[in-house]
């Protein structure tokens, strides 16, 4: 087996990390290390959570320790692209760590915190810098970091940057880096747009590909549960309750619906906290620091959380809204079993998406298994409420209740005797909770399956 001592990694870089967790190098390591460190462009196609930082990190750092006196005031060597704040925090958190022992400086700049600070630290200039790229654009406009000597450029995460609207900011950027540079481009899927990026922005690439696109973690034991709207607050606290002490992330649809979904959790006994765009960069460090140490136990977060956070004691993975990008239902349930861990993943679906699940089934190449509920009919989906309409998505008032009032159980009856939306309730809707623990034989869990 090939270990960091056979790529030819740099004696220090090799000492910190003996201080690390990572003792061998995962597939897209061992095969992206070698091309990064001979020059070579590179696209490298691996899901979350197979070390995607390392592979291009450790070789990047290899390669600055050669240079062997500081950057210039304002100047950068290496820029890292990263679409969230969670993300580049991460990045720039794990360099550390490689870099320790070293002379090599790595900042982070980022929206929703201080432009001046983030300018004051560039000032004396930087190794390497690991930014958002609108918080970028700005230091670049205002003359407060210079990419002129900058060899190296990363984009992370590529599809989610496209998926965000990055790809003009990209073009601005990249207008500021000389055409002689070293291009990364690593991504987890590669649609049209990602093909194009590569052909406009990268030099005869070399091709590193270590798992299909869309194939979810192996460890991950997959649910679908079919449930009407206004009943899935009162089906997440149960599926919650069969679980006490085991950590939790709920993905929801929007800002506003995953706060209220949080605020009525916390009504309820549990200990939550949530992250979304309307948060400052502050509140979701520290909300993010209280998961990570076991203060909360259960995390409410959009797509902001659905790349880029590693916390291997998440053990359920809840899609309380099932996501419009349907890519982006395996980086949601790649947040669980992590670092060898088991997990299992829950999707509620409603009848208004029955058309994301079919589309996440698509980019899978199979079915998730039905542990609660039957599939929609065609003429409940039909008269669903689209995206956009008042799907009944208000966590404090399923089924039009008055604020503060709980949700009704589900499956019982409402006022007058009738039942959610006539014939829709699918039969056999309790949560399937408590059958629904990981398996922990040697092999893991069944379904579903990628490597990790």
């Amino acid at each position: 087996m090939t270990g960091f001592a056979d790529l030819g990694l740099s004696p220090k870089i090799l000492k910190a990390l003996e201080k690390t967790t990572l003792k061998q190098p995962t597939p897209i390591q061992a095969e992206a290390i070698p091309h990064i460190m001979r020059g070579a462009d590179l696209m490298g196609l691996a899901q979350t959570g197979t070390g995607k930082t390392a592979a291009f990190g450790l070789p990047l750092l290899h390669r600055l320790l050669d240079i062997g006196h500081p950057p210039g005031p304002k100047n950068v060597r290496a820029l890292i692209l990263a679409p969230t704040r969670e993300l580049t925090t991460q990045i720039k958190d794990n360099l550390e760590i490689f870099t320790k022992g070293t002379p090599v400086k790595v900042t982070m700049v980022v929206g929703g915190a201080s432009l001046f600070k983030q300018a004051q630290a560039l000032s004396k200039g930087t190794d390497v810098l690991v930014a958002t790229p609108g918080r970028l654009i700005d230091l670049l406009e205002r003359g407060d970091v210079s990419l002129e000597k900058c060899g190296y450029l990363v984009l992370d995460e590529a599809d989610h940057m496209l998926d965000m609207g990055f790809i003009h900011s990209l073009r601005k950027i990249a207008k500021h880096i000389p055409l002689k540079r070293q291009t990364l481009l690593f991504s987890a899927t590669m649609p049209k747009d990602i093909e194009e990026i590569a052909e406009t922005y990268l030099r005869n690439p070399v091709r590193v590909q270590v798992a299909p696109p869309g194939k979810p973690v192996e460890r991950i034991v997959q649910g679908v549960h079919y449930i009407p709207n206004g009943d899935k607050a009162k089906l997440l606290e149960e599926y919650l309750k069969k679980h006490p002490g085991e950590q939790a992330l709920v993905f929801g649809r929007t800002k506003h619906g995953s706060e209220k979904l949080a605020k009525l959790l916390a009504a309820w006994g549990f200990k939550v906290g949530s992250i979304h765009g309307n948060k400052s960069q502050n509140q979701r460090d520290r909300t993010l620091t209280e998961f990570r140490s076991g203060e909360l136990d259960v995390l409410v977060a959009t797509d902001v959380a659905a790349r880029g956070i590693d916390i291997p004691t998440v053990r359920h993975v809840y899609n309380y809204d099932l996501p419009n990008v349907p890519e982006n239902y395996v980086h949601r349930i790649g947040r669980t079993a992590r670092a060898g861990a088991e997990g299992t993943a829950v999707a509620f679906c409603s009848p208004a998406e029955m058309g994301e699940l079919q589309a996440i089934e698509k980019v899978m190449k199979k079915p998730i298994p039905v542990i609660g509920g039957a599939p929609w009919a065609a003429d409940v989906v039909a008269a669903a409420p689209k995206p956009g309409q008042n799907r009944g998505q208000r966590p404090g008032r399923p089924g039009g209740q008055k604020p503060g009032a709980k949700p009704p159980v589900p499956g019982a009856k409402r006022a007058g005797g009738a039942k959610p939306q006539g014939s829709q309730r699918p039969q056999g809707g309790k949560p399937g909770g408590g059958s629904f623990a990981p398996r922990r034989s040697a092999g893991g869990g069944q379904g579903n399956r990628r490597p990790g």
